[in-house]
């Protein structure tokens, strides 16, 4: 749910803070107030483009930002992108200079546009001016249905994945001779490079230690001697300080028995010192300058470093290199049988992947007819008496398979009696379009499975067009009703919608200091009827607009 969006410095938008609530929030107010401007700021922080032209004249920069109430879903975004979640909130910030930089951030860490994009389907749906959910290219629509549809097509990818992979690997081995043998030409020296390099796990960095010993011999001998002599050896030795000092106190222990614990204390450290000592003598002793080893180890290291540009960053990715190479080799070497043993794969593969897709497009198939009905239920309390059909259909062959499977989903509608059905991007009619989008959502987001079904807020841009009377009405109630599984967030010129609002803002432009500015308020009970009834009327109000605004919101 969107529980705040702020605007800073955008369009004629000065600032402007909105603390929205559940339910069915709409906005109205004179044409050019900035209700739009609203909603475009928010399709921002969801991952549109932006645009220097929107900062505010004079200003440095535009700001918008918005809360959001995070969701197991975004909240799995957030992690796969290593973004804390803060406190349950979700905090889009995106920030647009008017030299034309722009940052993004969620949770006020730095985040890129790709990740609001990632988490936009998981926090909102903005449905702008004019637009139909019916326009959407083929894989839009196929997801839609599936969304009704609650199909998982996890199954169907895997085994898609599968039977692509076995064909990509027939395709590599049915190349034409003169390619194959460039290849395994290149195969088999790469392979024996690897090969006569002898790599072990983890060996570079056993040399790299190697060479720092070798190449500070005399560092590391004079270091190691210098303890000896400080620790154990020297005039001044630790060890002898330590055994005089503990001379004194076992005499003192012999007046005071509290002194025993000291002389413990000193004789422990002092066995410490002494053996550190020692290891360190011992140490030096094995330390000796061998340039014809340090020579060895940096040839060494200069191979590895040779082969990890050609093969991989590390040395186990150089091994699985290796081993994948070999792996080619002998395919090629054994192409026929591999050949023969991977055509039957594939054909398996294949098989499994006809399986879960024909089983998807039943699914799907049965999911349309119900979709059908409901779509066509709710065009007809939207005051349409029209007809509406979901084709699913496309030849199972090869040719169409896809992630997926293999359908093609097609939205056909008639709006009038008599008329054919045909694709209902192609409605003329912009009011007969808006409510056309509406009965589909609501009949998506309230007939989709369980796994499906999310609260999240749903943006509708003037979603009124082209509309009025009984069908605004219509309307109104179709979006109380969506309103109460989803936040809605709508704008509206009609009162007949207005009328059904949960909670009703009043988006207002005034001229202060030679400057527009846009503010933002929530109306109470009086507010919301004079507000109806200026929208009924008006600039001037009379009396009968605000009986006939009191009246419908009553009804509502």
């Amino acid at each position: 749910m969107l529980r705040e969006l702020r605007v800073e410095n955008y369009a004629v938008i000065d600032n402007v803070a909105v603390e929205f609530a559940p339910g069915l929030n709409l906005l109205t107010g004179e044409t050019g107030a900035g209700k739009s401007i609203l909603i475009d700021a928010l399709a921002l922080l969801l991952g549109e483009k932006s645009s220097t032209e929107m900062v505010r004249h004079g200003a440095e920069k535009a700001v918008v930002s918005a809360v959001f109430e995070a969701e197991d879903d975004a909240i799995k975004v957030l992690d796969a992108n290593g973004i804390d979640v803060a406190e349950g909130e979700i905090i889009l910030r995106r920030e647009i200079a008017a030299g034309g930089k722009n940052r993004a951030f969620v949770n006020n860490q730095p985040a890129t546009v790709a990740v609001l994009k990632q988490l936009a389907p998981h926090l909102a749906a903005v449905h702008a001016q004019m637009e139909s959910l019916l326009a959407f290219d083929a894989a839009a629509r196929l997801e839609l249905l599936d969304a009704f549809a609650d199909v998982d097509v996890d199954a169907t990818e895997q085994a898609y994945q599968k039977w692509r992979g076995l064909r990509e690997r027939i395709a590599d081995l049915e190349r034409d001779a003169q390619d194959r043998l460039r290849l395994v030409d290149l195969w088999s020296f790469q392979k024996r490079e690897i090969e006569q390099a002898r790599l072990t796990p983890e060996e570079d960095e056993r040399l790299e230690a190697e060479k720092r010993v070798l190449a500070n011999s005399e560092k590391i001998y004079a270091a190691a001697m210098g303890a000896y002599d400080a620790l154990y050896e020297g005039n001044t030795a630790a060890a002898t300080s330590l055994r005089m000092a503990a001379r004194h106190l076992e005499e003192l222990a012999q007046y005071d028995a509290k002194f025993q614990e000291a002389l413990a204390s000193v004789e422990s450290a002092r066995l410490v010192v002494e053996d550190v000592g020692i290891t360190v003598r011992d140490y030096s002793e094995r330390v000796e300058a061998a340039p014809e080893r340090l020579g060895q180890v940096e040839d060494r290291l200069a191979l590895l470093d040779r082969l990890k540009r050609k093969y991989g960053a590390t040395l186990a990715d150089m091994i699985a290199y290796g081993e994948e190479v070999a792996r080619k080799l002998d395919e090629v070497e054994n192409r026929d049988e591999v050949l023969k043993k991977l055509r039957q794969d594939l054909a398996a593969a294949g098989g499994e992947y006809l399986e879960t897709a024909r089983a998807l497009s039943r699914r799907r198939y049965q999911a349309a007819r119900r979709l059908e009905k409901l779509v066509e239920s709710e065009l007809k309390e939207l005051a349409m008496k029209g007809r509406f059909k979901v084709e699913v259909g496309c030849s199972d062959g090869p040719e169409n398979w896809s992630a997926q499977g293999f359908d093609r989903v097609a939205y056909l509608i008639a709006t009038n009696p008599g008329e054919p059905l045909r694709p209902a991007e192609q409605i003329a009619s912009g009011g007969e379009l808006s409510r056309a989008m509406l009965a589909l959502k609501v009949s998506v987001e309230s007939g989709a499975g369980r796994t499906r079904r999310r609260a999240r807020t749903l943006v509708f841009d003037e979603i009124d067009t082209g509309i009025g009377g009984r069908a605004a009405e219509a309307v109104g109630r179709k979006l109380r009703m969506l309103g109460r599984a989803h936040q809605l967030v709508c704008i509206t010129h009609l009162p007949q919608i207005a009328a059904f609002a949960d909670h009703h803002y009043l988006i207002e432009k005034r001229e202060a200091g030679g400057r527009s500015r846009t503010s933002v308020r929530r109306l109470d009970d009086y507010q919301r009827c004079e507000e109806i009834a200026r929208m009924l009327s008006g600039e001037r109000l009379t009396e009968t607009s605000r009986k006939h605004a009191e009246a419908m919101l009553e009804n509502s």
